[in-house]
């Protein structure tokens, strides 16, 4: 029997359904070549802010109404890229990893409003991005918003502008911070975005109680921290009109096994990489398919979404009965 851990990702086709997550390690183009060479199915480069993009255009601004810039015909024979900025370093990155890799790469923007910058995604889909992947989040400590329905209003409209721009495959990076979490997954899929990573994962702020300021708290994740993204992709498999990227936690093999048992389509990796090295890749890689052959598995799809809420006999397992019971038997 053929065995193969091949999967598709937003119509694209990949090796492997781990991921390199948006990170500092995807920033250069040796570390994404490394990434490939273990045995990564497509790369997620590091994210863009939309502050950057932003800024970027503020200078623009500033330096084209300076005299000699105020007719038309001369703004727009203006180059007005600055080679230092991150924007232009940015869309050097994307065409780059396009020429050096095989495998996809998505391009990444981590984003907060539909203001101004939504033009940009055009520009990386030029230089060769396979997809990109919108990183949004809105913080739900905003006072200024009436309610949840005008905060997830916001989320559509950045993905409906973004889709306007371009023709490659869009994805969205989200938190778990609404408040039906359910319904607002199945309402965002269905916008036209091609893939839902779940969940971002946020800075979480300590406190150094000799220098009274605020340090970053457990940079990297933990494997506990799987539990939520499991959970939720399992109740989702099948509710949604898009692929399911699991985010977060995910440290071995086993993780893998289990987020596609859940319903995954992919798996993002990115403190392990930090952790234990790029080459824990290929050791993921390795346990998946030795765990498909000890299981009589010849392809992923045979055993995709098995555990998923719909898929099994007993769906309170991930509802409140399930709670129930195990808090009563702990002792």
């Amino acid at each position: 029997m053929k065995r193969t851990i091949e999967t598709t990702y937003m119509g694209l086709d990949l090796s492997s359904p781990v991921v390199a997550g948006s990170s500092g390690i995807t920033d250069n183009v040796e570390n994404l070549c490394r990434l490939e060479e273990a045995g990564t199915g497509a790369v997620v480069l590091k994210s863009l802010f939309e502050e950057e993009i932003v800024a970027e255009m503020r200078r623009t601004q500033v330096q084209m109404e300076r005299p000699g810039f105020t007719f038309p015909d001369t703004a727009d024979m203006f180059d007005y890229v600055d080679t230092e900025t991150g924007v232009v370093n940015y869309l050097e990155l994307v065409r780059s990893a396009r020429a050096a890799l095989k495998v996809p790469v998505i391009a990444s923007i981590n984003c907060i409003s539909a203001q101004k910058w939504t033009w940009f995604a055009r520009e990386i889909q030029e230089q060769g991005a396979d997809a990109l992947e919108l990183n949004v989040f809105l913080m739900p400590s905003d006072f200024e918003v009436e309610n949840g329905a005008v905060m997830e209003a916001r989320y559509e409209e950045i993905i409906t502008l973004v889709l306007r721009e371009v023709t490659i495959p869009v994805s969205i990076k989200l938190s778990p911070y609404f408040t039906l979490l359910g319904k607002t997954l199945a309402a965002l899929s269905a916008t036209g975005v091609r893939g839902m990573v779940l969940f971002n994962r946020f800075f979480s702020p300590d406190y150094d109680l000799e220098d009274l300021r605020i340090v970053p708290s457990n940079v990297y994740s933990t494997p506990a921290e799987m539990a939520l993204p499991l959970r939720w992709i399992a109740i989702m498999n099948g509710r949604v009109q898009c692929d399911l990227a699991a985010s977060t936690g995910v440290h071995d093999g086993d993780g893998v096994i289990k987020q596609i048992l859940a319903g995954a389509q992919v798996v993002q990796v990115a403190s392990v990489l930090y952790q234990r090295g790029i080459e824990t890749v290929t050791a993921m890689n390795h346990r998946l398919a030795q765990w498909m052959s000890e299981h009589g598995y010849a392809t992923l799809e045979e055993f995709r979404g098995t555990l998923s809420r719909d898929n099994l006999g007993n769906p309170a397992a991930y509802d409140r009965v399930q709670f129930v019971k195990n808090f009563r038997a702990m002792r």
